[in-house]
């Protein structure tokens, strides 16, 4: 049978709600003592599977299929391991999750995780439709056009939430904190390949913002950074928020430019206990600019491993807020008939031996957004008008306020003094004057807050000023 091994570093590999690379990393089955030092199996100790297998293909009331029957086993095997990060993947299932390693796919462009039998999401993916929807990292998918998701493994959930640009789908969500659900409909879209994006900001600070780590990123980093340096940048923000992790062997690609050689970049500890130390090498290639590094909530695995080594082997200091925690490795195998299974090989530590798991990483300058900028969606679809009282109305209510209307309230209930504030925003923004949010309406309230939320981006001004004193 042949078998083909990749080294994942992530969340979860969403075939059409974010993709992953396929640059194979060397595979080393367990480091020093080698993880596969377990007994084999010996044929008779399948004997009750087979006798399963048997009976239930001769005596079934019903026809069955032997390869549903074959695929229910393997995914149960890889159920029992109550690891959310390992999955058995059909033909259908596999063949998404490969569709998009390297290339750009069709969806709403967010990573998600199932958890108990829950689908959450880890972060969405820069400028996605999900971004601009306003979902957030742990927002639990609740149904997808209808179509509950409890229970389901992740790659089943993808493949309900998939779909071609310009297809609508309807989510209904629940998010912590919040009571009750809310349904967010997103329009599908292309989702681009591109993790990089850069820019100068003000007294000659380059920033470079690193969306997922796939097979191209290390290269994209290294051109980014170039033109910065072109630019006369005399330092670098790197923004790691909401990016939810990628490849092992490119994370270290980019350690490679930003940590002294010979210093470690990240440990892989295997389950007989041995240790994989990865150093930084290619001493002649090294960022030599000052630094600061940027984190949150969305920031998981290949992120939360290159905020580790910028933060303990380059004396890079984090801004921001704590991150996901996500600290176990994952290597995908295809079966010859095109089924796959991903599963967890080895947990990873910082360069000073952390196992962030479940913990996350802490900044050294705390720093949160606005709270305008985690607020629940509104769906431009229902109508909120006087005389109601609801949580959408709530966050309505809050939104106006940041846009510099004023509701006079922020409870949930649509008085007067709120429809002033809504006619009064519609004015000013040439919409029709009903004193009713709804769809146009609506829109331009999630844009303008958008808008907002980037001119006035917390955690970064907060990361300039960090940068500035590192720079003089």
């Amino acid at each position: 049978m042949y078998i083909r091994a990749r080294y994942l570093i992530m969340g979860v590999v969403l075939a059409m709600v974010l993709s992953s690379g396929a640059t194979t990393l060397a595979l080393n089955w367990g480091g020093a003592g080698g993880t596969m030092a377990a007994p084999v199996t010996k044929d008779e100790q399948f004997s009750k599977l087979m006798e399963a297998y048997n009976t239930l293909n001769r005596h079934y009331y019903k026809d069955v299929k032997s390869d549903d029957l074959l695929n229910g086993a393997i995914d149960g095997m890889v159920k029992s391991l109550d690891d959310p990060y390992s999955t058995y993947m059909d033909q259908e299932e596999a063949g998404s999750f490969h569709e998009n390693i390297s290339s750009s796919f069709e969806g709403i462009g967010a990573e998600i995780r199932e958890e108990e039998g829950k689908i959450i999401i880890v972060s969405p993916m820069k400028n996605s439709p999900a971004e601009k929807a306003g979902l957030k990292p742990n927002d639990v998918i609740i149904s997808v056009d209808g179509k509950t998701l409890s229970g389901l493994k992740v790659s089943e959930a993808v493949l309900h939430i998939r779909g071609k640009k310009g297809s609508k789908a309807e989510l209904v969500i629940q998010r912590a904190g919040q009571t009750g659900e809310m349904t967010v409909p997103i329009i599908r879209d292309t989702i681009p390949v591109e993790t990089v994006y850069h820019e100068m900001r003000p007294d000659n600070m380059g920033k470079i913002q690193i969306a997922k780590f796939s097979e191209t990123t290390a290269e994209e980093f290294k051109k980014a950074l170039d033109d910065l340096k072109a630019k006369g940048a005399k330092g670098l923000i790197i923004d790691l928020r909401q990016n939810p992790g990628g490849l092992l062997n490119v994370t270290k690609d980019i350690g490679d430019m930003l940590v002294a050689e010979g210093k470690v970049i990240m440990q892989v500890e295997y389950r007989t206990g041995d240790k994989e130390i990865f150093r930084a090498n290619r001493g002649d290639d090294k960022i030599k600019l000052p630094i600061v590094c940027l984190i949150d909530g969305g920031s998981a695995s290949a992120s939360e491993i290159m905020a580790g080594f910028l933060k303990e082997a380059a004396g890079v200091p984090l801004v921001g807020e704590k991150s996901f925690g996500k600290g176990t490795v994952q290597t995908a195998q295809d079966f010859e008939d095109g089924s796959n299974i991903k599963f967890t090989t080895a947990k990873w530590l910082t360069p000073e031996g952390n196992w962030i798991h479940q913990k996350g990483i802490e900044p050294d300058y705390k720093v949160a957004l606005p709270k305008y900028a985690d607020l629940p969606y509104i769906d431009p679809d229902k109508e909120l008008k006087p005389e109601t009282f609801s949580n959408e109305i709530k966050t309505a209510q809050v939104m106006l306020e940041a846009l510099g209307h004023h509701p006079g309230r922020e409870d949930g209930f649509f008085d007067p003094k709120t429809k002033e504030a809504v006619i009064a925003f519609q004015k000013a923004q040439n919409l029709p004057t009903t004193g009713i949010i709804s769809g146009k309406t609506t829109y331009r309230m999630i844009e303008l807050l958008q808008e907002k939320i980037k001119q006035n981006d917390t955690q970064l001004e907060a990361a300039e000023r960090v940068l500035r004193k590192m720079i003089k």
